[in-house]
């Protein structure tokens, strides 16, 4: 019965032992770098054996792939961005400006998680070539998000007449990038939500009819 109690708490613990590691992960690669970060000091700081960080991702890598996913979903559950409510909100909205403006909201979250690692992952990718493989290198997943919301924007009323699907998403795709938010947040100091709204009336400016 005792055994049986214990293997029941570690079931019900194992998200927040899984969560802990992650974010010890992430504290100590964007603090001190990818490969100068040993998985014993990830473990020690999430308070973990080592052994129950091999045993949950099996290497460094997995970690950090998990990482990042994490910050981009926003949490441990398997549901890919165009399947999250703020997205799914933002598509059944029936004007192409309050579209936008929901997709940036969403797009916002988004990259108050994610800006920050970003060059942490470009640095490790460069160091090791394999972590960029664990992705899928023919399709950007940021862009296919972006496309998606925007073959739903152009069959919208309120959308400029003659703006493609693959224009609305370049736009996307680059004033919502990380690197400017992060130009704008970190290095300029704007607020994210000053950041939402600049991001939010640009875009309305370029695609709808009436911005």
């Amino acid at each position: 019965m005792a055994q049986r109690k214990g293997e029941q708490k570690r079931v019900r613990d194992a998200p927040q032992t899984r969560k802990r590691m992650l974010e010890a992960a992430r504290e100590l690669f964007v603090r001190n770098g990818y490969g100068a970060t040993t998985l014993k000091e990830v473990a020690d700081r999430a308070g973990v054996a080592v052994q129950t960080i091999y045993f949950t991702f099996g290497n460094k890598r997995v970690l950090l792939k998990e990482l990042v996913d994490v910050a981009i979903a926003g949490d441990l559950e398997p549901v890919a961005t165009m399947d999250r409510p703020w997205f799914q909100e933002a598509v059944a909205a029936p004007a192409a400006g309050a579209h936008l403006r929901l997709h940036v909201g969403g797009t916002r979250r988004i990259l108050e998680r994610v800006a920050p690692i970003v060059e942490m992952l470009r640095a490790a990718a460069a160091a090791d070539p394999a972590i960029a493989g664990q992705w899928d290198d023919h399709v950007d997943p940021r862009f296919a998000v972006h496309l998606e919301a925007a073959r739903s924007l152009v069959a919208k009323p309120g959308l400029r007449a003659g703006v493609t699907a693959e224009h609305t998403a370049d736009l996307l795709f680059g004033l919502l990038s990380p690197e400017l938010y992060q130009l704008f947040v970190r290095d300029r100091g704007w607020p994210p939500e000053q950041w939402e709204t600049w991001a939010g009336d640009t875009l309305v400016s370029q695609l709808c009819q009436d911005g």
